[in-house]
């Protein structure tokens, strides 16, 4: 990477993937304020998950659809848990994988494996319209679900295609826990501490959103935002802004939508001018 962050101050609101991408920022000398948008915790009730594990191992699905790779991640720890994790890396490379974006091609490379197909809009209804040009008819379709959305519309286009959907969702949010830090997080902007925001997901936008309404502070994150250059990380999340007025003043080049180019944009970009927030902490 020809230029560096060094002396940056980078805000990102990255859950499932923080760590990974906190490391990539630090190793080009960005000092990385992470807010993440929700905890995560496992599914209160592990039965209903281990039961589709050993669904799935003793009948693979003919198909399945990874929505995020903290989903699948968290499916493994419950197959090692109950020790049937090898039975169930084997199922999975018989059946056909569909990936939501990048990330569950990452986890699923993580245990060996690759997906057939992964959406070029990483969203519901890119899933949707992928499945649609495949042949489903008569297919068990394995779906593996995320919190706090309503997947009913993908469910039904997959049973319209004639396929019978078995879901599992392994993990839950736990929005109240994050508030604080968003609200800390909106500070920080508005009182110019912060040299980017790095946005990795649409959910991240319409969460501060949601948190700024919520606490009585929407004014004090526009402002933010107008003082802070936000860097997003492809055109869902552009589009995202947009809804809300707002515009991305950093983006990747050449529709590489993942964490390293948008890293690269973001040192391309701030190091036109000297970090402005360093000198404030």
């Amino acid at each position: 990477m020809a230029d560096r962050l060094n002396g940056y101050r980078i805000l990102i609101l990255e859950t499932r993937e923080e760590a990974q991408f906190s490391r990539l920022l630090t190793e080009q000398g960005a000092h990385v304020v992470q807010c993440p948008m929700f905890t995560i915790h496992d599914a209160p009730d592990p039965k209903p998950i281990e039961a589709w594990i050993r669904r799935f191992i003793e009948r693979p699905c003919d198909d399945l659809v990874l929505m995020t790779g903290e989903g699948l991640r968290r499916v493994m720890n419950v197959a090692r848990r109950i020790d049937v994790e090898q039975d169930f890396v084997t199922a999975l490379g018989k059946v056909r994988k569909f990936a939501r974006g990048p990330k569950p091609g990452r986890a699923l490379r993580e245990i060996g494996l690759e997906p057939q197909m992964t959406t070029e809009k990483p969203t519901s209804e890119g899933i949707a319209e992928m499945l649609a040009r495949v042949d489903l008819s008569g297919h068990r379709v394995g779906l593996q679900l995320y919190p706090d959305k309503d997947h009913s519309a993908l469910i039904g286009a997959i049973t319209a295609q004639g396929a019978e959907v078995d879901t599992v969702a392994p993990y839950v949010y736990d929005a109240q826990a994050a508030d604080a830090n968003i609200v800390t997080a909106i500070e920080e902007m508005a009182q110019g501490r912060i040299d980017a925001i790095a946005l990795t997901n649409l959910g991240q936008v319409r969460r501060l959103f949601e948190v700024a309404k919520a606490r009585q502070c929407e004014v004090r994150l526009r402002d933010g935002l107008a003082r802070t250059p936000i860097a997003s990380v492809g055109p869902v999340v552009s589009d995202e802004l947009k809804s809300h007025g707002l515009r991305a003043d950093i983006s990747p080049a050449n529709d590489a939508y993942f964490m390293k180019p948008l890293i690269s944009a973001m040192a391309a970009a701030l190091g036109k001018n000297p970090p402005r927030a360093a000198a404030l902490t």
